[in-house]
Order: structure tokens, then C-alpha cells, then sequence
């Protein structure tokens, strides 16, 4: 096997790890934000982020930044530790 495709493997190992992880995170944010009773677009308003970009985020679609998670912690009334804290689904 080349080089080239050695690292292709490891390219491709490591984004599906970092998407296991993605998707991971928009799902228990969306579990905390629908333990208030918040909407999407309650939960855009209060963190100040787009409605998009929180489908985004819960979907698993994007990778959020940490001071995106950040202020959607404080959006929930919690802290970041509460937020990257599950259990990633294999």
C-alpha cells in the first residue's frame, strides 16, 4: 500500500471519529434544550446564533466551535462540562 493511501485510510478513520463525536454533541444539546421547553429559534435567540446554525449543530452537521458551545451552555443554564458530557453512540 502507497503512502499516499495510508494516510487517505487515516484521513478517513479520523473523520468518521470526529463525526461519531459531531453528531454525539448536536444530540444532547437537543436533549437538553427540549428538557426546558425550548424552542430552536428560543435557543438561537438567547445564545445569539443563528436558528440555522443550531439545526446545524443538533443535526450533526457542522462542527461547532468552543465558543459556540459556550454560549449555548449559557443559553441553557449550564456550563460547557454539561454539554460535552454524554456517551458517544459507536
Amino acid at each position: 500500500m502507497s503512502l499516499e493511501n495510508q494516510f487517505a485510510q487515516i484521513e478517513t478513520v479520523i473523520s468518521i471519529k470526529n463525526k461519531r463525536v459531531v453528531k454525539a454533541i448536536g444530540e444532547h444539546i437537543r436533549y437538553l434544550r427540549q428538557q426546558l421547553n425550548l424552542s430552536q429559534e428560543d435557543l438561537a435567540h438567547e445564545a445569539d446564533i443563528p436558528i440555522s446554525q443550531v439545526g446545524r449543530i443538533e443535526r450533526g452537521e457542522t462542527n461547532p466551535t468552543i465558543s459556540t458551545l459556550f454560549v449555548i451552555a449559557e443559553a441553557l443554564k449550564t456550563d460547557l462540562k454539561t454539554i460535552v458530557d454524554f456517551k458517544s453512540k459507536k
